[in-house]
């Protein structure tokens, strides 16, 4: 169930400290030192389980390399011989309501024979280096957000607000969460699937500096630069998109341009932000609906709606056998239910309604953020007349070998048209995609290196 927390509530039992707008953002050292102890985890989640033990304790998260892994392979599945406790169907979903969204049950109901969702024993394998821990309970006593909260100040760590108490402290939390030591490339696939289940993968290759973990880093305000190549179908091949991303995007908006290999020519791309048409997604996502959610949140009143236990995927290592291929994983409305996993977990809710004046085509979104990695795992859209328009879920692993957790895929589904959109697979790729120490340099993501980065 719902610990109820309207913004409300919240400013009159912080009392004095919320007199400075915005709300309290950065804590006491007496503060940070329960993290890491009996009571949190270094990243802010209950350390304990819950009454009836279906969530565990977090021990430490998932510390020993699974058997039959070796280094540079692809990740094999940790949890390979785990059961389903139960599986949840349209038949049976009203007696799980309270463990899921609205958009969760509408996904059951649309798709009464086929899709369903097996749900496994809990692990909260979740886990950091520990020099990550370090930094985290540093940056807590001294990151705050700008006026206003679209922006942080003296940004240290990549989860800021580790006791947040506010929505937009635990959003500020998976934007900006850690996923690489600096560096970063991968490829994988963004799927666009029909309402009869035919699809055309677009094969990306991305690579990313982020900014903040850069010694000496002379742009305070820059979280990471971004380059996309496309390599695949052939109609798409050697377009590039390179980003700017800026921490505070009222201050400084990201900045984008395109290199469109067909016309060999270089141009800004403002629209490349917000519910801007995301990249070779037929429509399916907006610009900020990669990574679940990305880019400024001014557009939106945030509220912190509480914490509750919730059925998400997790652990979904079996998305990322490199015997399936895509026909394997893809079907009509869903992808193939056998490969999927779920698991009871805490979550944050938060509520976001557009503000009045602004422009998206979602007037709201709820989203719902896994308490151990700060990675949103769902999220209900809602379009201009209130209706539940699209469901969208994060299917995460943990890259167990660097300690990173991330998403092995994402998964969009416009509950009307029928059509969805799955993000991260490279099961066709058979190698592993991921490399967290790529050498590179800031030189190589400048609008005049766009053209050599078509042709490679």
């Amino acid at each position: 169930m719902y610990k109820k927390t309207s913004v409300k509530a919240a400013l009159i039992a912080l009392g004095t400290c919320l007199l400075a707008a915005p709300a309290l953002a950065k804590i006491s050292a007496e503060e940070a030192a329960r993290l890491g102890g009996e009571e949190l985890t270094p990243v802010g989640a209950e350390r304990a389980g819950n009454a009836d033990g279906s969530i565990p304790p977090w021990t430490g998260g998932l510390q020993e390399l699974p058997a039959g892994y070796s280094p540079g392979d692809r990740l094999v599945d940790p949890f390979a011989d785990d059961k389903p406790l139960y599986t949840i169907t349209a038949a049976n979903a009203d007696e799980y309501a309270e463990l899921l969204s609205p958009g969760q049950v509408a996904l059951l109901k649309r798709y009464p024979d086929t899709f369903s969702m097996p749900v496994y024993q809990s692990r909260r394998s979740a886990l950091l280096p520990d020099n990550e821990y370090q930094l985290i309970k540093e940056g807590a006593t001294v990151t705050d957000m700008v006026e206003g909260g679209n922006g942080l100040k003296d940004f240290v760590s990549n989860v800021p607000f580790p006791i947040p108490q506010e929505a937009l402290h635990v959003m500020w939390n998976h934007i900006v969460r850690y996923r690489t030591p600096m560096t970063l490339q991968r490829r994988y696939t963004q799927i666009p699937v029909t309402a009869n289940g035919d699809f055309a993968p677009v094969l990306f290759e991305e690579e990313a500096i982020f900014a903040n973990r850069v010694p000496g880093n002379e742009y305070p305000n820059r979280l990471f630069v971004f380059l996309q190549r496309i390599l695949a179908p052939a109609r798409l091949e050697g377009d590039v998109l390179l980003i700017h991303e800026n921490i505070d995007q009222i201050v400084e908006p990201r900045a984008a341009w395109l290199y469109n290999a067909g016309q060999r020519r270089v141009r800004r791309a403002p629209n490349i932000a917000y519910d801007g048409p995301g990249t070779a997604s037929d429509g399916l996502r907006t610009a900020d609906d990669l990574d679940m959610f990305n880019g400024a949140p001014d557009r939106y009143d945030w509220e912190l709606v509480g914490k509750r236990e919730m059925i998400i995927p997790y652990n979904s290592f079996k998305l990322w056998d490199d015997n399936l291929r895509y026909r394997d994983i893809i079907q009509p409305g869903h992808m193939k239910p056998e490969l999927l996993r779920y698991e009871k977990h805490r979550v944050w809710v938060i509520d976001s309604t557009l503000k009045d004046g602004a422009r998206h085509i979602y007037a709201r979104r709820t989203f719902y953020v896994d308490e151990d990695t700060w990675q949103i795992a769902v999220i209900d859209h809602y379009d201009g007349r209130g209706e539940l328009w699209k469901v969208k879920e994060g299917h995460p692993i943990l890259h167990y070998q660097a300690k990173i957790p991330w998403l092995a895929a994402e998964s969009l589904h416009d509950l009307i048209s029928g059509r969805y959109l799955v993000i991260g697979l490279d099961n066709e790729e058979k190698r592993y995609t991921y490399d967290f120490d790529f050498d590179t340099s800031f030189k190589n993501f400048t609008p005049q290196a766009l053209r050599r980065a078509g042709r490679r």
